[in-house]
């Protein structure tokens, strides 16, 4: 793909929110020092305020201002840079326009979704177009779902290498310590009020392959279900459903189908949270359970929700500073294959999962398509992190001090 000239090489869009403070103070760490970065927001002023607390790389980075609200302004933005990530959510709500002049632009693109429908939306608008400008459009490029998605093609390719043949029963369960930041929560509020207001949109949800680039295609092998209920593992931890699943999952099976099901047509891929060992454990599991359905529940009915919205952080809020740095996740992928072997694939890394460690994520990805163009997968349209930059963003993440490895189990 041969890429435009353009003025920038990377433009944050959200700088001067929560999460996008912490991209920008890494990119200010990360990013060579001839590389062009600038950043985006809404308000010049609220730009150079958020600049001046970076690192000294990042202090006089270009300032754009871009609104999600006016296309003229993001057609600018876009047409300007090679590369464009953006934390503006929630995404239903902002992100569809930023797609769109992204993809007319043949400017490369990510986000952090964690939105299904989203995700939905932007194929069903930008990939066509996109694949006829060269623009990669790489969704969920942060916790949600590039250490689901890594783990998994990383699995598919040493078992396809040994000749084991293609993957079957995948199961992925993480382990994690952070906080939660208002703009996570205002997703999934928004997601929940997208459901009530259109019933139809609950068979988009509910479907496992709701992001496959041929639905009609699929196989019709069962998977898992998205919340199983509390269970003992062979080894003796105890399950809980994880609230990340029904997007990560998905994102897995879009990109086992972008490489025409590569991972094996009998791919079954379930994810749960562990929630520890003994009677301990079990107490756990069954908490997280009631936990996660009660709250869902409270967010879909409107009196509990105007309770909830006093409590949860709210938008632009995240895990202070001592929260980030003290949290972690570990994914442990166990997976059989046809030809009777088995492997494991372990992800894991320090600092907050959703926020120092997915601003360490959304970085290498943003680095990745800026520097990395030779390297890439030959793929434009939209696209997940496995698919978009496959092995680029694994020995990025290595090399950020992030673990990605399979072993025979």
């Amino acid at each position: 793909m041969t890429e435009p000239a353009r003025e920038h090489d990377v433009v944050l869009f959200g700088a001067t929110g929560f999460v996008g403070r912490l991209v920008a103070a890494y990119l200010a760490e990360a990013a060579p020092p001839d590389l062009r970065v600038a950043l985006a927001g809404r308000s010049r002023e609220k730009l150079a305020a958020a600049a001046a607390e970076l690192p000294a790389a990042g202090r006089h980075w270009p300032l754009l201002e871009a609104d999600s609200g006016d296309p003229a302004s993001l057609t600018r933005t876009a047409e300007s840079t090679r590369v464009l990530v953006t934390t503006v959510g929630p995404y239903a709500r902002y992100g569809l326009p930023v797609v769109e002049a992204c993809a007319r632009a043949g400017t490369h693109y990510a986000d952090l979704t964690g939105e299904v429908l989203f995700v939905r939306d932007a194929i069903d608008r930008c990939d066509a177009v996109a694949r006829e400008t060269g623009a990669r459009l790489v969704h969920a490029a942060g916790y949600d779902s590039i250490p689901s998605d890594l783990s998994v093609f990383l699995l598919a390719e040493r078992a396809r290498a040994d000749g084991a043949g293609g993957l079957t029963d995948v199961r992925l369960v993480a382990s994690a310590r952070g906080g939660v930041s208002g703009g996570t929560v205002d997703s999934m509020r928004n997601q929940i009020e997208a459901m009530l207001r259109d019933r139809t949109l609950r068979r988009v949800i509910g479907d496992p392959y709701a992001l496959s680039p041929d639905r009609d295609a699929e196989p019709a092998t069962r998977q898992p279900p998205d919340a199983a209920p509390p269970a003992l593992a062979a080894d003796g931890r105890w399950t809980a459903p994880f609230v990340m699943a029904p997007f990560n999952t998905r994102i897995v099976r879009r990109s086992n189908a972008l490489q025409e099901w590569s991972y094996g047509r009998g791919l079954r891929y379930g994810e749960a949270m562990s929630a520890g060992r003994g009677l301990t454990g079990a107490v756990t599991a069954a908490g997280i359970t009631t936990g996660l359905a009660a709250g869902l529940g409270a967010l879909a009915f409107p009196p509990t929700r105007a309770l909830l919205d006093r409590v949860l952080p709210s938008p632009g809020s995240g895990p202070d500073a001592a929260t980030r740095e003290k949290g972690f996740f570990r994914m442990v992928v166990d997976a059989d294959t046809e030809g009777g072997r088995h492997y494991r694939a372990t992800a894991a890394g320090s600092g907050d999962p959703g926020y120092a460690a997915t601003s360490v994520m959304l970085g290498e990805v943003a680095l990745g398509l800026a520097l990395d163009g030779d390297r890439l997968p030959d793929r434009a349209g939209s696209l997940t992190p496995a698919t978009a930059l496959g092995h680029v963003l694994v020995e990025r993440l290595r090399a950020a001090g992030h673990t990605y490895e399979v072993t025979p189990a």
